[in-house]
């Protein structure tokens, strides 16, 4: 079985285009990833965005990974051949870098909320298994070869990402290109049996999904479902697509909805990634957001607006279409806000009182010396 990579030039975020540069080549065989009997607890366990995604390792993803694609039944559907999916999902592992964020098991994290979403709301009951397997793949590739600088700085650095798609979501640009150049290796091929006409829709839709990830499209996204929501019609194509784009939204940005002892070294590995960012931002003489700079930023003040302002608003609006998810998704992110707040106004206090401690310290600090030297005197 063969790996597939991608060159990649030394430094993550000045691209190299060359035609040579960019072509994704066969790598040296490789035995396949180990097959794992996942256990009925496991199986359950996948179903939930209580799921653990700590707990494993690359090769149990993978097994993880491949076990969703037969469980929902897009396999048989799309006709896969079982080993191309194997190499596929490979592939896709390979091409994740490793970022402190940005990587596999982030990758990992929004296909198994996905998967857990499909199974909470139903969505084999409302939607296509066209439509499941879209969501799943989209859901899969949505951040391929991410380099850990975001939109901001390949525009700000002119980087050649930013220059071959003119300032426009290049990094999701980016991760739909490398997804169907994975594709296009017929050893990787998972539509490689689907009708042309209808691959060509199914990419068009992946395509769709993954450019929805940029957060800079957020508000405009969330707008569009808002205006459906309450007469939402599942046989209507626009409203469907809609509600597709908002789902891979929920999963991209759903760590908070997981227990706090899951979703809180996101945080850290989120915070790291900002603060290699807007170090080199200060290095080269770019704008530097404040919620990235490590100077000012803090946990709680990184979540308490991302939480308040951008998760509940979407979740709350999904919920109206999706009541069930309330409970399971809607009110851990409540706790989360709440939890955020606690910390902040911990921080908050101690921060009004450091300048009295230190008063105190140097006062007991003089009274000492005085007294030391009162002895000495003596």
């Amino acid at each position: 079985m063969c790996v597939i990579y991608l060159t990649q030039v030394n430094c993550p975020c000045k691209y190299n285009f060359s035609d040579d540069g960019k072509k994704v080549t066969p790598r040296r065989d490789v035995p396949s990833y180990p097959k794992y009997t996942l256990s009925q607890e496991t199986i359950e366990a996948l179903k939930k965005p209580t799921f653990d995604v700590w707990h494993w390792e690359h090769n149990e993803m993978l097994s993880c990974l491949e076990y969703m694609y037969h469980d929902l039944g897009l396999v048989k559907e799309f006709n896969m051949n079982p080993i191309t999916l194997k190499r596929w999902l490979l592939a896709i592992q390979e091409n994740y870098r490793n970022n402190p964020f940005h990587n596999f098991r982030h990758c990992f994290c929004v296909s198994q909320m996905m998967y857990g979403m499909i199974h909470l709301c139903n969505l084999q009951e409302k939607l296509t298994l066209t439509d499941m397997g879209i969501l799943m793949t989209a859901a899969v590739c949505h951040d391929l070869d991410h380099p850990g600088y975001n939109n901001t700085y390949q525009i700000n650095a002119r980087t050649e990402l930013a220059v071959r798609y003119n300032d426009i979501s290049p990094l999701e640009n980016h991760h739909c290109a490398v997804a169907f150049q994975i594709l296009s290796l017929p050893e990787c091929n998972i539509f490689a049996n689907v009708d042309p006409d209808a691959f060509k829709q199914i990419r068009q839709a992946i395509i769709t999904l993954i450019l929805a990830t940029d957060m800079a499209r957020h508000g405009e996204i969330l707008d569009s479902f808002k205006q459906k929501v309450d007469n939402f019609d599942f046989t209507n194509e626009e409203h469907v697509t809609c509600l597709k784009m908002v789902l891979i939204k929920c999963c991209d940005i759903s760590n908070e909805v997981r227990p706090t002892e899951v979703a809180e070294p996101w945080v850290d590995c989120l915070l790291e990634e900002y603060f290699m960012q807007s170090d080199r931002e200060k290095s080269e003489g770019l704008p530097v957001a404040p919620f990235m700079d490590r100077d000012k930023v803090t946990k709680p003040t990184a979540q308490i607006g991302f939480i308040k302002f951008v998760l509940i608003p979407m979740f709350e609006t999904v919920m109206k279409l999706f009541p069930q998810i309330e409970e399971i998704m809607v009110q851990p992110l409540r706790d989360s806000r709440d939890h955020y707040e606690e910390l902040k106004q911990i921080d908050d206090a101690m921060t009004e009182v450091e300048p009295v401690l230190s008063i105190s310290l140097s006062l007991s600090l003089s009274l000492s010396l005085s007294l030391s030297l009162s002895q000495y005197m003596c």
